[in-house]
This record gives structure tokens, sequence and C-alpha cells, in this order.
């Protein structure tokens, strides 16, 4: 995508929410719309990394009954019906309580290209990363505004698949740093990191996202979606705005003309 100037969108969807049937329908969605990969993530008690939009979307789903392993077969669903590529999105405790090694052998059979763990550091994630590898899953590292360079340099040389810029310093669905500061670091990273450079948190509106992509090469938006889905008067509603909502971003950040499989 990087080599023929397109950039990337990709949605996160909270798996299972508002519920299984809606969830498959939209990752169809997005795949209409163009995307190629979505962020599928892993309902957890305590996300961290997370605002209280994503936040309260995975207590519903939890509260519906939804699992490591119950997401992961839903993972396998969707990218099977909808032909799309899926990075999943969770954090380290539910992994640890099924097993690294059975979890990325769970993950490879579900179709997961790549996984992001907010809460594993670099400084401990060999373990994590090798058992993924070992099932061809890319372990997706985060890199954070305040990041050190000598922390970036050590991202950089464990990295594969693209890294994920946390444009802000909060959680998910805050707003996204000043223009200058994010420029600013999108290139420090890019200066040490060959791989495509994906811009999440605090991306709200397409404005947002062709803002970002004039430095970074896609964005990922949840917080977002998530709110569209609460809003909407009903499951099919919600497809449909999301659908839009979708389509009106792939149009500002890869506009008529730019070359882009629909």
């Amino acid at each position: 995508m990087r080599a023929s100037g397109q950039k990337a969108l990709v949605p996160f969807f909270t798996a299972g929410y508002p519920d299984e049937e809606t969830f498959l329908a939209l990752v169809a969605a997005a795949a209409r719309t163009g995307c190629r990969l979505v962020e599928v993530g892993i309902p957890f008690s305590d996300p961290i990394a997370d605002g209280p939009v994503i936040q309260a979307s995975s207590e519903a789903a939890l509260a519906r009954g939804m699992t490591l392993a119950r997401a992961l077969d839903l993972t396998r669903e969707a990218s099977m019906e909808s032909k799309v590529s899926v990075c999943a999105m969770g954090y380290l405790n539910p992994i640890l309580r099924m097993g690294i090694e059975r979890f990325a052998r769970r993950a490879a059979e579900s179709g997961v290209a790549g996984v992001i763990i907010p809460d594993l550091p670099i400084d401990e994630s060999a373990r994590t990363r090798r058992a993924l590898a070992a099932e061809s899953i890319t372990l997706v590292d985060l890199v954070a505004l305040t990041s050190s360079p000598e922390r970036l340099a050590a991202i950089s040389r464990s990295a594969e698949g693209f890294l994920y810029l946390v444009a802000l310093t909060g959680v998910t669905g805050s707003s996204a740093a000043e223009p200058a500061v994010f420029d600013a670091f999108v290139d420090r990273v890019r200066s040490q990191a060959p791989l495509p450079l994906y811009a999440g948190f605090g991306i709200a509106t397409p404005e947002d996202a062709l803002r970002a992509t004039a430095r970074s090469d896609g964005v990922i938006i949840g917080s977002a979606l998530i709110r569209i889905i609460d809003a909407a008067p009903s499951p099919e509603a919600a497809v449909a705005k999301v659908e839009e909502f979708l389509h009106t971003v792939q149009e500002a950040i890869n506009p008529p003309g730019r070359s882009r499989d629909r």
C-alpha cells in the first residue's frame, strides 16, 4: 500500500460488541469500504490503554459471556467471511492464563496476522514474540510520544509488520497531539524505523485521519466507531452508519485518482 501511495484505514471493533452477529456484520462493512486490515479488541476487565468508550464496550461484551477463546473463534469467522487480515488487540493477563504458546496456536488457527498487547513492554516481550513468530504472527509494537531515543531504537530493532504510533499522551478516545508535535514525532520514529507507521489514539474524524496520514502511512480508528454504534437506534443502523463513516474516511485519505482496491 505504501509503495502505491495508498494510506491504510484500520477500524477497531470490540469482539462480540454490540452482539456477535452485528460484530461480524461490522467487519464485513469495513471490508466493503476497502479496509484490508481490521483490529479486533479482545474484551478485558482492566483495559488500561482504553478510554471510557471502549472500556464500556468491553464490559458489555464480557457481560454477554465473551472470553478470549470465543473472541478468537469470532475472529476466525470474521476473517473467513470478510477476507480481511486481522490484528488482535488484547491484554497480557488473559493470554498468560491461556498460556502464551497455546494462545499463539489458537491465534494462528483463527487467521490472526498480528497481535497488539499494550501492557507488554518490549523488555518483557521476548517469549511472546518468539511464540507468535513460530506461528507466523507478528507482535505489533507501540511507540509513544514520550518514548526516549534509546527505547525507540530498541523497539525498532525488534519490530515487524507496522509500528503503532500512540498519537497522544492518554487513553483511547482522547484528543490527539498538536499537529506540530505529532509531525515531529512521526519524523523521529521514521528516522529509525523503516516499517509502515500507523497512527492511533485520538483519530476521530475524516479530517483527523487526513491530517495524520500527511505524515503517517495509515490510521487506526476505534472510539469514534464505538460511539457511532452506541448512538445508532438498531444494529442494522449501526452497521450502515459505520460503513458510511469508513467510506468517508477512505475518500479523505485515498481520494479518487489514487490507486486503491475497493
